[in-house]
């Protein structure tokens, strides 16, 4: 019998909040004991369902209002203990919060074949996630990489009225929008926003062939007072998929994806995350995904930059990276934001006014490294700060 313990500690570092008008500002860092990080860690009021998801850097930041001071606040992620701490105790008493440590014991000679947890928890998608019509409030960022020099970025604030991943996406809309300057060379146009390809890349929405994959126990692990069991199918294509299964309930709290060809050719990766209502029902809380390829120079700036002596490549290396924080999730059906469906285009054809005033006050995830190096080097292109360029480039 072998026995599998974490004997890992969750050190939570709340380092900051701020008041505006009615609404509080709380930002803080996850990390374990020895100082590493610990990104995706689901943060927030579940009762309320407000909230977000630790960055890469398993830094937060969201924005609750006096009347959430006296709620509890959760923070959740894999492989920990779920922690909670009362919001108005932790303002009046800042402190460091270090979490007990967690052991789970799962004797592995009573686990069943991977496939078998597999084929069970798609069985059980509808019941285990929150199946019934609600709205997801989401920022939704797009980064467009060339050669390796972020040359384009836009930032979305999404109203999304969902039935979960058993089902299809009902309708979306873009409620706010802005944008950098155009930099790119490369302006690729998508036929749909880019949220629909967030669903269809999405193996629990889409579906996938369950024996074409040879499935695997990867690790076992815990969320949230549950044995987690981590599974991972590879296909003949050598395309990879990897879900976090719950023992017990055979819920699926998290999806990787993992395309990647063997010669040169299109790649992809993403992620997705679900936590729990407060009803035990899942829903999307956090999305990620990067696809890398290339693309052909245009002739005609081939020409203009031949003409000004610049060297050019006839292939230019592209990525798209995009990430989706869930900010509120709305279930109160006379509360739904009232919008006909969208047309679907590329996001950056949607005439939305900017409004300076929305994204001053929205909350946003922390700013990671990864965002003030994209940011620095659209700035560092032309010497434009940012904002200026958000005023003009989000001008009707």
């Amino acid at each position: 019998m072998k026995k599998i313990k974490y004997s890992l500690h969750l050190l939570l570092l709340f380092f900051s909040f701020s008041i505006y008008s009615q609404n509080i500002q709380i930002k803080g860092k996850v990390i374990d004991v020895y100082g590493e990080v610990i990104p995706f860690a689901a943060v927030g009021i579940v009762k309320k369902n407000i909230g977000t998801t630790t960055t890469t850097e398993g830094t937060f930041s969201f924005i609750i209002s006096v009347n959430e001071l006296n709620e509890f606040l959760e923070i959740s992620s894999i492989g920990f203990e779920t922690f909670k701490i009362n919001i108005r105790d932790y303002i009046n008493n800042p402190i460091k919060i270090i979490l007990n440590e967690k052991l789970t014991e799962l004797n592995e000679v009573i686990l069943l074949s991977p496939i078998h947890y597999v084929k069970t928890s798609f069985k059980k998608l509808r019941d285990n996630s929150l199946s019934s019509t609600h709205q997801l409030n989401v920022i939704y960022r797009r980064w467009s990489v060339e050669d390796n020099i972020c040359r384009f970025f836009i930032e979305q604030y999404l109203n999304i009225i969902d039935r979960g991943p058993a089902s299809e996406v009902i309708k979306f809309n873009v409620n706010q929008s802005r944008k950098s300057s155009e930099y790119r060379f490369i302006k690729n146009k998508q036929r749909v926003h880019a949220a629909r390809y967030m669903e269809w890349n999405n193996p629990l929405r889409k579906g996938i062939n369950i024996k074409s994959y040879n499935w695997k126990k990867i690790e076992i692990s815990t969320y949230d007072g549950e044995d987690v069991i981590i599974i991972e199918g590879t296909n003949k294509k050598s395309e990879k998929l990897k879900f976090y299964i719950g023992y017990d309930t055979y819920r699926i709290y998290r999806v990787e994806i993992s395309k990647i060809p063997q010669e040169m050719g299109k790649e992809l990766t993403a992620t997705y995350l679900y936590k729990k209502n407060f009803k035990g029902k899942l829903y999307l809380s956090y999305h990620s995904r990067e696809w890398k390829g290339a693309a052909a120079m245009p002739e005609n700036v081939k020409r203009a930059m031949s003409a000004s002596g610049q060297k050019f490549k006839n292939f230019v290396p592209l990525a798209y990276r995009h990430e989706v924080f869930v900010v509120e999730l709305i279930e109160n059906k006379e509360k739904l934001t009232q919008f006909e469906d969208n047309p679907q285009k590329d996001m950056t054809l949607y005439n939305v006014k900017y409004d300076e005033k929305f994204w001053s006050n929205i909350s946003l995830p922390a700013e990671t490294n990864f965002y003030k190096k994209n940011i620095k080097e659209l700035e560092s292109l032309y010497n434009v700060p940012i904002k200026t360029q958000f005023q003009y480039s989000n001008r009707n």
